[in-house]
C-alpha cells in the first residue's frame, strides 16, 4: 500500500489514503500506447472524400467515334485516366473506431494512474468544495497546489457540486471530468492531475474489483 498525502485547497495537509499496490504498481507503457491509439482513432472525423468518375464534372459523351482516327479509343473525358478525371480507389467517408477490450482499458488505467503516482504529478483533496463559484478562486487554488499548467480535475459524482463545475469551466488548460469518466488519455494528455478523496477511494475500490475478476478468471481457466 502506498501512502499519499491529503491537502485541502490552501495546500495545507489534513490526512492520508492508502492506494492499492494493485491499481498504483507497475506500469504498461505498451498498453497505454495501444489505449492512446484507440481513443485518438475514436476522435478522427473520416469526412475525407474523393470523386470518382461517377461524381467528377464533365460530360459523359463519347469524344470521338471507337476506330478509324488513330487515337487511343476513349469513352468520356471524365475517365480516371484523363487530367481532372475521377479518382479511383480513392479515400472515401469511414469511422476509424474500433473495439477495444474493457479489461484492456481498465489495464491501461491502473498504468496511467501508477504514472502520474510515480512522477508525483497526483494530487489528492479532501474536498473540492467552494462556496462562491468563482474561476479566480479556484485558479488561486490551483496555483496554491503547484497546478500552474494543464490540470485534469477528478470528481465523485456524488459530491460533484455546481459551483465546481461554474468556477472550472473558464480555467484555461483545466477539465474537469468524473471518476467513472476518466480515460487513460486524459492524465497522459495533462501534466497534473488532482483527485478529490472521494473520486479516488471510488476509483481505486472499482479497479481493484476488476483485478479481482481478471484473476479469478485466470485461475477457472487453468
Amino acid at each position: 500500500m502506498a501512502n499519499v498525502d491529503v491537502v485541502n485547497l490552501k495546500g495545507e495537509k489534513v490526512g492520508s489514503v492508502e492506494l492499492a499496490d494493485a491499481v498504483f504498481g507497475q506500469v504498461n507503457e505498451a498498453l497505454l500506447w495501444e489505449a492512446v491509439k484507440h481513443y485518438r482513432a475514436s476522435l478522427r472525423q473520416g469526412t475525407h472524400a474523393t470523386k470518382n468518375r461517377k461524381l467528377v464534372a464533365g460530360s459523359g459523351k463519347k469524344l470521338w467515334k471507337q476506330k478509324g482516327t488513330g487515337r487511343a479509343r476513349v469513352g468520356s473525358v471524365r475517365s480516371p485516366l484523363w487530367r481532372h478525371g475521377g479518382t479511383v480507389h480513392g479515400p472515401q467517408p469511414r469511422s476509424y473506431d474500433y473495439a477495444f477490450p474493457r479489461k484492456k482499458l481498465l489495464g491501461a488505467l491502473r498504468s496511467a494512474l501508477a504514472s502520474k503516482l510515480a512522477d508525483g504529478k497526483l494530487t489528492v483533496v479532501d474536498s473540492l468544495e467552494i462556496k462562491d463559484a468563482k474561476t479566480k478562486l479556484y485558479r488561486d487554488a490551483l496555483n496554491k497546489l503547484e497546478a500552474k499548467r494543464t490540470v485534469l480535475i477528478v470528481e465523485n459524482g456524488k459530491t460533484l457540486s455546481q459551483a465546481l463545475v461554474l468556477g472550472a469551466r473558464n480555467l484555461k488548460g483545466v477539465e474537469l471530468v468524473l471518476n467513472n469518466e476518466v480515460h487513460p488519455y486524459d492524465l497522459l494528455r495533462y501534466e497534473r492531475a488532482i483527485f478529490s478523496k472521494a473520486a479516488i477511494e471510488h476509483l481505486s475500490e472499482t479497479l481493484v474489483k476488476s483485478v479481482s475478476k481478471r484473476k479469478a478468471a485466470e485461475k477457472e481457466a487453468a
